[in-house]
């Protein structure tokens, strides 16, 4: 793919200031309570000694806490007159107003105007071995380039650009490109079908389209470009696409199609940036929601990019000169701030994942940490578990030394995945981050880090809110539960700046799935336990609570248990419709390689295990063993598809195409037939 050889900028800014704390100390459980250390803008904050003393002073003193960090680490046009305007029962939320700036500036000029030849991106090709290094001088002249490109081809503020592309250099100089032009852009995950593709670009609303020849994964080759083809024949409103190469494969033009990369070489170098309203629109990416519709949730300007660059920094002690290494796909609200903004908003090196965990074999990660020497990694709880099935060797053949910090991400941590993951990973040595956040909060909430010095990590659990977010749960009748320990709905008391403002052409559904459940707070629609202690555990999706014969019980509880076992390497576990009991249990396990015990002896056993540390009530009615289980090509397990295996409800089984392997539906499939028909549920 195109890279740049030169580049030249017009635009000067300040040095960024909040790399004078990083001599102070070089890793933060060595901190002394120094507060300058910790956060310089935070010594003129009355009353902060230490980090949870300035958490408190970031929650009870939110607009004072998020003006200084907004003065501090970002390069403005025109200063904020007002720091905060929120209603969260309204579902008004806007932060920073009558402040201008540019995103792209503060992610790439600031830093070139000071280290132009540090690497912003490692690009982590299939292929171990063939990585591409992009400096901040390179990918600010590919920016440039790209902008004027969509420029020139009509392109303007308040636009959308829909890009479909795996990641790499150019997916992220396309991100930017709009940045720094004021259009907004919409991601979408090279593994989605056509269909979900024309769906998100209608309603993006998007004339121009970015994509490349053909993806490459595992091994194996995808046709990109002929998706594309066929979801823009359902999208009228599409003027143009741009084709990058990331394969020699030449593929069909059609008359809307453009070679990206040969016209990005005839424009200009220097591309003004567009001065942007903290509030205007960053851009859409679309989740999954409750009605099948995805929804497509809105992040603007100064908000988010504070908060992810915030959070990257402190969540995992980041570094000048650190490597960091997030493995998500950039067509996830992980890729957006920990891939892209938050590293390169803080001038850091990110390293961009266009493989698999286990291509060509289970190392690829720990191989992949020893060569780039990587310092913090950040991965799925799911791909954690698989590679625990293949045992420790795969992990101690290769140098880790270098790593500091350990993220999970996505779902819930079991607490042998994440044993695992401190004591071979980590050899014991490095702090395992269990974060909590969504696409709507735009970053991390809740995270074990920063905290103060020797402050205890509890496996499996996500622990402390993070500056100026404060978590409550909420009981059955919607009253504030008070008392520790306790369980309930977890809600947000106040906003922050990097939280979503809206859903796209939908602000009613917005205030409908977020405000309205429990007025004046964020409803995250996540159940929650908090210990005695106060730390927080995430117990799974609300719609993920089984109720059996009464009794609520977490889906990732239950999975918690199981994955205990040590024949098992994952589970996921799912209510069904019960006649007695209301709501029966449904387990689906995937056993580690080297497992001799029979699957009777097994089930007795997991349900004894189940019985034992939560309840008789909460065993498993059936207990299905798989050779996988459904997951996107991002890790996530299905438990959709799941559901509708378990339901009989096949023609609801819907779009199969973001799958990683979409065989393994119908050896479920098959499975739950075949159990079922010799087993009567308890």
């Amino acid at each position: 793919m195109w890279l740049p050889c030169r580049c030249t900028s017009k635009t000067m800014v300040t040095s960024y200031a909040s790399r004078v704390f990083n001599s102070y100390f070089r890793v933060f459980g060595r901190w002394k309570c120094n507060v300058a250390a910790l956060m310089p803008e935070a010594v003129g904050f009355e009353g902060v000694k230490d980090c949870s003393s300035l958490q408190e002073f970031s929650v009870s003193n939110s607009a004072s806490f998020w003006a200084a960090a907004a003065r501090h680490r970002l390069s403005w046009i025109k200063p904020f007159h007002t720091v905060q305007d929120c209603d969260l029962s309204l579902g008004r939320i806007k932060w920073f107003e009558g402040g201008q700036l540019n995103v792209s500036v503060n992610c790439l000029d600031r830093h070139v105007h000071t280290c132009p030849e540090r690497v912003a991106l490692i690009w982590e090709r299939d292929e171990p071995g063939s990585e591409i290094k992009v400096t901040y001088r390179q990918l600010l002249e590919m920016t440039c380039r790209l902008g004027n490109l969509l420029r020139r081809h009509g392109v303007k503020k308040g636009d959308c650009v829909t890009i479909y592309m795996p990641p790499c250099p150019l997916a992220v100089a396309s991100m930017l490109a709009c940045a720094r032009i004021g259009a907004a852009h919409n991601v979408v995950f090279a593994g989605f079908s056509a269909e979900a593709l024309a769906e998100r670009i209608r309603d993006a609303q998007s004339r121009t389209v970015i994509t490349v020849n053909q993806g490459v994964r595992a091994g194996k080759v995808t046709e990109l470009k002929r998706t594309v083809d066929a979801a823009v024949k359902d999208c009228p409103s599409v003027q143009q696409v741009l084709v990058a190469m990331r394969t020699e494969n030449p593929v069909t033009m059609t008359a809307k199609d453009m070679d990206m990369e040969e016209e990005m070489l005839k424009e200009d170098v220097v591309c003004e940036p567009e001065a942007m309203d903290s509030e205007d629109v960053l851009f859409l990416l679309y989740t999954s929601g409750s009605t099948g519709k995805p929804k497509g949730v809105v992040h603007t300007q100064a908000g988010y990019l504070l908060y992810a660059a915030l959070t990257h920094r402190y969540v995992f002690s980041y570094q000048d000169g650190d490597v960091f290494g997030c493995v998500a796909d950039i067509g996830w609200i992980t890729g957006h701030s920990y891939s892209v903004y938050g590293p390169l908003a803080n001038g850091g090196t990110t390293v961009l994942f266009e493989s698999t965990p286990i291509y060509p074999d289970p190392g690829r990660y720990w191989e992949m940490v020893q060569r780039l020497k990587i310092n913090q990694f950040y991965g799925a709880p799911t791909a954690i578990r698989l590679l625990l099935k293949y045992g420790d060797q795969w992990v101690q053949k290769y140098d880790r030394s270098t790593l500091k910090t350990l993220g999970s991400v996505g779902e819930p941590i079991n607490t042998e995945a994440w044993e695992w993951y401190h004591r071979v990973v980590g050899d014991g040595r490095c702090p395992v981050v269990d974060t909590w956040w969504q696409t709507e909060t735009g970053g991390i909430c809740i995270t074990p880090r920063p905290s103060d010095p020797d402050a205890e990590i509890v496996p499996g659990m996500a622990m402390r809110p993070f500056f100026g977010i404060k978590p409550v749960l909420m009981d059955t009748e919607g009253k504030v539960v008070t008392s520790n320990p306790a369980s309930g709905a977890l809600c947000l008391a106040q906003p922050w700046p990097g939280m979503a403002r809206t859903i796209h052409n939908n602000h009613q559904r917005f205030i409908e799935t977020y405000c309205q459940p429990h007025p004046g707070y964020f409803f995250t629609g996540d159940g929650a336990y908090r210990s005695k202690e106060g730390y927080y555990q995430i117990t799974g999706r609300l719609d993920d609570v089984i109720n059996v014969s009464g009794h609520r019980i977490g889906t990732a509880e239950i999975e918690d248990v199981v994955n205990q076992c040590s024949a098992v390497a994952e589970s996921a576990v799912i209510g069904y419709s019960h006649d007695i009991k209301g709501q029966g249990v449904y387990a689906f396990v995937v056993l580690k390689k080297d497992t001799d015990d029979q699957e009777a002896d097994l089930s007795q056993q997991l349900n004894n295990m189940v019985s034992k540390k939560i309840a008789k009530y909460a065993c498993p009615d059936f207990i299905q063993f798989v050779q996988r289980l459904p997951k996107t090509r991002s890790g996530k397990i299905m438990r959709r598809v799941l559901r509708k295996v378990v339901e009989r409800d096949l023609d609801g089984l819907g779009d199969l195409s973001t799958l990683d392997d979409p065989a393994a539906v119908q050896e479920i499939i098959q499975g739950h037939r075949e159990l079922c028909g010799k087993q009567q549920p308890s």
